[in-house]
């Protein structure tokens, strides 16, 4: 299967890196945790939509287009590293930034992704909850296309069948690396939001008959929106790659039990799982999407959810530079922090 078939730009360090986990796979005492590093990606300090921007953008510079746009959350990933790219390339680029939380926090607001925002170059519009945000970014595009601009529209987290091909690509990627190193690998576990990186994933790894169970630990919808979302963009996405059919409904499996009180607020097991990775490890998560996604993989594996002689990959989307827009939330936790020193 050629994605060569397909524009591509290339904006990524690839392939990622493929890493074992031993002190978390010890301190929880069960199944060989390893992590996909796509972290490690290098675009504006990396994460898995870079993947998909390799194909988007490639595609917004053979229409023509001198802007791109696109619509995330405040403290989005997806906007920071399409506005990354965009400078890159040598486009405008101009975000609309939904605001999912109803967070006051100035640090939340101005910090992390958005400064980075600013930072390459993006023009930026905030938009309440629970509106259209497509729709909404479509409106503002046919104003810019008013003044005579070409804009490239970009949905939300990269998610369309363009956009999913950089995660086939990433599950061709990674049953090489593992092939390469005899790496038996029993499951497959990552953050699921937007859907393009599961259903990229899943259309990548049941067109090469991998036999691999990939389990989504959602951060937003509901188990039954989110599994018709993801199996919805792999349809389109075989359908793209010509290989029609290849996704079943049940390859398809999320498991929504972590989101806690909504999307982009932290809960007790993503803090937890962000303190593990941190002080274990030397990873670093973020407290939306690899936070929540390893709060998930650590609770099922102490439940027994895995066999303990399993092996595990966990797919690590990146996120960290949204740390700096929670510092409220995250201070306290872990065992660091200031050793208070007696005057003499």
């Amino acid at each position: 299967m050629l994605l060569s078939r397909f524009p591509r730009v290339r904006l990524g360090h690839l392939p990622t890196p493929l890493e074992p986990m031993p002190r978390l796979s010890e301190a929880l005492g069960g199944p060989e945790i390893w992590i996909k590093r796509d972290d490690c990606t290098g675009l504006a300090t990396g994460g898995n939509k870079t993947r998909k921007l390799e194909f988007l953008m490639a595609e917004a510079l053979a229409e023509g287009a001198d802007m791109v746009m696109t619509q995330g959350a405040i403290q989005s990933n997806h906007a920071r590293q399409t506005a990354a790219a965009a400078a890159k390339l040598g486009l405008d680029c101009h975000l609309l930034l939904e605001d999912r939380t109803g967070s006051h926090d100035e640090n939340y607001n101005r910090n992390g992704n958005v400064l980075l925002d600013h930072l390459f170059g993006a023009t930026t519009e905030r938009r309440g909850p629970g509106l259209d945000m497509n729709a909404e970014m479509e409106a503002v595009a046919e104003r810019f296309r008013a003044e005579g601009r070409k804009v490239y529209t970009i949905p939300g987290g990269g998610s369309n069948p363009t956009g999913a091909l950089g995660y086939v690509n990433c599950a061709f990627e990674l049953v090489g690396q593992a092939n390469d190193r005899g790496l038996v690998i029993d499951h497959i576990v990552h953050a699921t939001g937007s859907a393009g990186t599961q259903a990229g994933l899943v259309t990548g790894l049941r067109a090469i008959n991998a036999d691999i169970p990939l389990l989504g630990i959602g951060v937003r919808a509901p188990k039954p929106k989110q599994e018709e979302n993801v199996y919805n963009l792999a349809v389109a996405t075989a359908e793209k790659l010509g290989c029609p059919g290849v996704v079943a409904r049940e390859d398809v499996v999320a498991n929504t039990d972590y989101v806690g009180e909504g999307y982009g607020i932290p809960t007790p097991g993503c803090l937890e799982a962000i303190a593990m990775f941190a002080e274990l490890e030397g990873i670093l998560l973020d407290p939306v999407y690899s936070g929540k996604g390893a709060a998930g993989l650590i609770d099922l594996v102490r439940k027994g959810h895995f066999a303990s002689d399993a092996r595990i990959v966990f797919i690590h989307t990146g996120g960290a530079a949204a740390l700096f827009g929670y510092l409220s939330a995250l201070e306290g936790i872990g065992r660091g922090g200031d050793v208070p020193v007696a005057a003499e």
